[in-house]
């Protein structure tokens, strides 16, 4: 009898699988929101009485600061999750001041179907992106591809059922992935701690994650530099206090 808020894009992973599926599988009801208006969108929360909701930090740290929301708006939602980004403790510690609904953080990404971590249903400390789903396999390696030592960060790899096959038709990019036993690179820094709680500490990729969607620098530099007053560019991320992160371009 779950009433899920459909203000994620079917586009993405995120919608796609964590929202549209998983609510065909288990029956659930859907509420569709064209385009995301945190007071329009709190509106729709009480008025159907949603019990789930998933989406990027972004999303919630414009319901926590909203002004003048109601307070009990959503008392009917029993689980909330956010992923796509590392959600900031304070925005989490906000919203559940005000709304007294706690925010399970997790962790996934494309190539991997989405979600390989979850806070849902686990002690993990706020912060946390909890603890992997079963069936996988992590590993968190140092530069050279050897296991880190127990409390050192290293970069997390992935192995599973969930795991992709390959990028269609881009061999090599499949090669920089995925290693030969089946290891996906997630390019992303974590650290564990003593009860196996997972931590997002940096991105080692170069992509820059603008609420929640990945904007990879060259598309946006290969589209500048067909302007005919620009010789050169570069585009870098830069903290937003808003998307997480902004695209900077050096022109």
């Amino acid at each position: 009898d779950d009433v899920v808020l459909g203000v994620l894009p079917m586009f993405h992973i995120f919608g796609l699988n964590v929202m549209l599926n998983l609510s065909l599988k288990s029956g659930s009801s859907i509420v569709l929101v064209e385009r995301f208006d945190p007071a329009s969108a709190i509106e729709t929360v009480t008025n159907h009485g949603v019990t789930i909701i998933s989406g990027p930090p972004t999303m919630w740290s414009a319901w926590a600061n909203l002004p003048g929301a109601d307070l009990n708006a959503f008392r009917t939602v029993r689980l909330a999750t956010s992923g796509a980004a590392k959600l900031p403790v304070e925005t989490a510690q906000l919203f559940e001041d005000r709304f007294d609904v706690r925010i399970d953080e997790g962790y996934g990404l494309t190539e991997a179907a989405p979600v390989v971590s979850t806070a849902s249903g686990t002690t993990a400390p706020r912060g946390s992106i909890g603890s992997v789903v079963p069936g996988l396999e992590v590993r968190l390696v140092d530069a050279d591809g050897a296991d880190v030592l127990e409390g050192d960060s290293g970069e997390l790899w992935v192995r599973g059922p969930n795991v992709f096959a390959g990028y269609w038709e881009d061999a090599e990019a499949t090669e920089h992935a995925r290693t030969a036993d089946g290891w996906l690179r997630t390019g992303d820094v974590a650290i564990a701690d003593d009860d196996g709680f997972l931590y997002l500490v940096d991105r080692a990729k170069d992509i820059i994650i603008v609420s929640g969607f990945n904007v990879y620098p060259a598309e946006v530099e290969n589209v500048l530099i067909e302007h005919p007053a620009i010789d050169a560019c570069a585009v870098v991320g830069v903290p937003h206090p808003y998307s997480g992160e902004a695209v900077k371009a050096f022109v």
